[in-house]
């Protein structure tokens, strides 16, 4: 037995291994998490069942609101409501409401009494990830108990988990669902949530009708009231699967179900991640493809049938990570079925591109391309069968002068050939292109054929990459209208550039390459400089200055906007809040990527540069394109009112480029619209635009927001500006992109501030 043969037996050991640690670490990253999910939905249906007769939930619906009144309702009214549902013998009343603020003190006075009276109600606190409190008012808590109603939704928007507990400071809330449970133990953790329970099935009742005597005692005695909103008017609205939007109360219901039912376990991925192990190492045992494959389907199966049964016993387990182990495993075991791939064409029968990558004969030689532009036009029009025919007739062309040439077919009309040593490849490549002026005859009709000629000189890389570079020299020659072309190098260097121009950035930042460059404002109504937008600008030591749109939409495009923005608002805040010591204060608009309106560590960010350089967080302004904003999603707008909380302003940048509607300009908590630089441009040629920009200045100014014109240029567009109420400018006329501290003198010799 040779040494070779000896190792053998170990590859398959070896690829075993290297996938289970691949499956490791997908499960412990959970990139498995939403087919997870899905699965588990998928379940849900199969174990779908109605829901118990303990609970009955009072819904707060658009029909008790066209009755009593508008949210949030008198408290004389919810005391009304505890009465009766005390009356007719409700168990408990759970709140799924908080009680927070206070209202009418006669009012208020009536609801404590109820509370008092009743003895059974419990009252809703919020107990947020962050710590943050919401409480009942001491006069409530003081005769009812707390539970924590706080959900928290997962990366599809959906709530997945439910805590058994909270803590208020040395105090154990139980959760909502755990309440409503009877639970006299709450302990800490959190358990998975089975939506098998149909949220259709619980019985329900109307506060309104609760409130005017027309419920039974029979439909209450007995039973858990769970009060709480079910109307989209005011919110607490999330997506149960398969049901839709339904109001949370839904969720804390079923929640309670699960746990009346017993206790939830979660198990993980760990369970169906091992078996999947075992699985695969006996297959890999297996002597024939049919038994390997039989193993792993097998297994594929149990992991997917064992969680319906176990889940109606509220046992959970994840089983991504296992069919992740199973499917490389039987990606493997049949790979060479899978990339047995004929290396011949099948029109031609010649030896196709995949044929030339694996040959290593010709190196050194030229690589040689032709590619007819028109070659899927030709076949579509040719007679059936009759392809094959006109590719022998090109072939016969390509192999003028050289009879023993080989030459590669691909598809779509793609040739390649290795040039021979012994001829002068640019007069060949002439005579060849002029062959093809004379047209293809096919079964007597005559076919134009459009050819191009790339050409890679030997260069000593892979034929792969060489193939990749004759391709793209031959495209050039068809564009640049020449019958062929070599591939030039430099290319290569520049194709190098792009791909690590994000670590070069990185490096620039650091080297201090990117800065800032500061464009002035101009307050319209006063002729004064108020304020600068940071603009980023990288010069390269090499290259020199690169294009903000190349290297900011590359960051973009791969997630590394977030040093970038975090970079530029640091140091413009610094620099512009600098100014302000000595005496020129000045607003400051730093542009703000969409991308970042998930990241929901950017409001501290934010406040902490604030907080470090001293500068007024209302000062500061963030620019969003109109188009990013309209592509948003309720977090991201709900991401915006978390800046503006912290007293940041919002700006709608290139606004006019999308598709606002009134509705939802109201709904961005914006103090600011950025008129597109494209309708300032061009409103004194058209009247449309200049139309255009007068309603959205007097639109804007209705919904008190203050309208900024970016790209002006002259000083009659200026003075147009002015007298259509206009607030700010910003262009060539007012100032260029430039150091803070040629503004600041500027400003100095002005004396006045004001545009030149």
């Amino acid at each position: 037995m040779t040494v070779k043969e000896r190792k053998k037996p170990a590859a398959p050991r070896r690829v075993l291994l290297w996938t289970l640690l691949a499956g490791l670490v997908f499960g412990l990253i959970g990139l498995g998490l939403p087919l997870d999910v899905a699965m588990r939905a998928g379940r849900t249906v199969v174990n779908q069942h109605p829901a118990s007769s303990n609970i009955v939930i009072v819904k707060i619906d658009d029909e008790s609101l066209r009755r009593i009144g508008n949210w949030p309702w008198p408290r004389s009214a919810q005391a009304k409501l505890v009465d009766e549902l005390s009356r007719l013998g409700a168990r408990q009343i759970i709140y799924d409401v908080m009680f927070t603020f206070r209202g009418d003190p006669a009012g208020d006075a009536a609801f404590a009494d109820a509370l008092r009276r009743s003895g059974r109600v419990t009252l809703g606190v919020k107990v947020s990830p962050t710590g943050k409190t919401q409480l009942p008012l001491p006069d409530f808590a003081a005769h009812a108990k707390i539970a924590d109603v706080f959900l928290s939704y997962d990366f599809d928007t959906r709530v997945h988990e439910m805590n058994y507990s909270s803590t208020i400071g040395a105090q154990v809330v139980p959760a909502l669902a755990t309440s409503i449970a009877g639970w006299k133990i709450f302990p800490s953790g959190h358990y998975p949530i089975d939506y098998s329970v149909d949220p259709r099935t619980f019985a329900t009742v109307s506060a309104a009708d609760l409130i005017n005597h027309k419920i039974s005692a029979a439909q209450i005695s007995g039973k858990v009231a769970l009060i709480g909103t079910t109307t989209d008017s005011i919110g607490d609205q999330f997506i149960l699967p398969r049901h839709g939007r339904m109001g949370g109360v839904y969720i804390h219901a079923i929640a309670a179900e699960n746990l009346m039912k017993g206790i939830p376990t979660d198990f993980g991925w760990i369970p169906a991640y091992l078996l999947a192990a075992l699985a695969s190492a006996f297959a890999m045992t297996r002597r024939h493809a049919v038994g390997q494959n039989l193993v792993l389907l097998a297994c594929a199966i149990v992991l997917f049938a064992i969680p319906i049964q176990l889940e109606r016993d509220l046992l959970f387990f994840d089983i991504s990570p296992g069919w992740f182990v199973l499917a490389v495993i039987a990606w493997h075991l049949n790979w060479k079925r899978l990339r047995q791939r004929s290396t011949v064409n099948e029109v031609s029968g010649l030896p196709n591109l995949v044929a030339l990558r694996a040959d290593a004969s010709a190196r050194d030689r030229p690589l040689v391309v032709a590619r007819l532009r028109n070659y899927a036009e030709i076949v579509s029009a040719l007679p059936t069968d009759a392809e094959r025919h006109f590719v022998e007739q090109v072939t016969s062309r390509l192999c003028v002068g050289a009879s023993t040439r080989k030459l590669f077919h691909g598809d779509e009309g793609v040739f390649a050939w290795f040039a021979e040593n012994d001829i002068p490849l640019g007069h060949h490549l002439e005579a060849l292109h002029a062959l093809f002026r004379s047209p293809i005859k096919v079964r007597g009709s005559q076919y134009d054929v459009m050819i191009s000629f790339g050409v890679d000189i030997g260069s000593g890389r892979a034929a792969s990459n060489r193939l990749g570079s004759a391709l793209v020299a031959a495209d050039e020659a068809e564009a640049e209208g020449l019958k062929w072309k070599y591939h030039d190098p430099a290319r290569l260097a520049d194709a190098s550039w792009k791909l690590s121009l994000l670590s070069q950035l990185d490096d620039a930042i650091e080297k201090g390459e990117v800065w800032v460059a500061y464009q002035p404002k101009l307050e319209l109504a006063s002729g004064l400089i108020v304020g600068v937008e940071a603009l980023a600008r990288w010069t390269h030591p090499d290259k020199g200055p690169i294009s903000p749109a190349e290297f900011i939409g590359a960051a973009e495009q791969h997630d590394r906007i977030e040093r970038l923005t975090d970079f530029i608002m640091d140091e413009a805040v610094s620099a512009v809040a600098h100014a302000a010591r000595q005496g020129r204060p000045l607003g400051l608009a730093v542009n703000l990527s969409a991308r970042l309106l998930n990241d929901q560590q950017l409001p501290r960010r934010v406040s902490d540069c604030l907080a470090r350089h001293g500068f007024p967080a209302n000062q500061l302004t963030l620019e969003l394109t109109e188009t990013a904003a309209l592509a948003g999603s309720g977090q991201d707008i709900e991401m915006l009112g978390r800046l503006r909380d912290l007293g940041v302003k919002i700006s709608i940048d290139d606004y006019g480029t999308g598709l606002s509607t009134l509705d939802y300009l109201k709904k961005v908590p914006a103090a600011e619209i950025k008129i597109d630089q494209s309708f300032i441009k061009s409103m004194r040629d058209h009247r449309s635009d200049r139309v255009m920009v007068q309603s959205t200045i007097a639109l804007a100014h209705s919904l008190g927001r203050i309208v900024v014109a970016e790209g002006v240029e002259d000083r009659d567009t200026l003075d147009q500006l002015t007298s259509m109420g206009c607030d700010i400018a910003q262009g060539f006329i007012i100032g260029r992109a430039t150091s803070l501290r040629s503004i600041i003198k500027r400003m100095n010799v002005d004396k006045g501030l004001r545009v030149a």
